[in-house]
């Protein structure tokens, strides 16, 4: 069985960093396509970025230049490095685990899913 755990996140002002981190068990990150999403209140849950094969790295472009996504396949672990922090980057951020080939960009896409971790950022 798939559990991905989430940690890393918090309240930071605006321009500060986090690095957000997803702990998988039960399931290889370097054989598929990993994602993160967030959702804010009262909002879709929105694709933030994908790495696939711990190479091929994928952002929207509202997180693109100031996000880094990474993986460590030994640790069977992705990580989200934010910079550059806005407030309206506020929201939950869940990573994702897909279970065919292929990276999306669509919640639906995504088979696994973690309980999320808040992030907050200030102005």
């Amino acid at each position: 069985q798939v559990r991905l755990v989430e940690s890393g996140g918090g309240s930071v002002q605006a321009g500060g960093s986090l690095k957000l981190s997803c702990a998988a068990s039960g399931y290889a990150v370097g054989d598929r396509c990993m994602g993160w999403f967030r959702q804010a209140p009262g909002k879709e849950r929105e694709w933030v970025s994908n790495i696939s094969g711990g190479i091929f790295t994928y952002y929207a472009d509202h997180v693109k230049g100031r996000f880094t996504i990474s993986q460590d396949n030994a640790k069977k672990m992705v990580y989200l490095q934010m910079n550059s922090l806005k407030p309206e980057d506020s929201a939950m951020y869940y990573c994702a685990a897909r279970f065919v080939s292929g990276c999306a960009q669509s919640a639906r896409e995504f088979g696994a899913w973690g309980q999320g971790t808040q992030v907050t950022v200030s102005s």
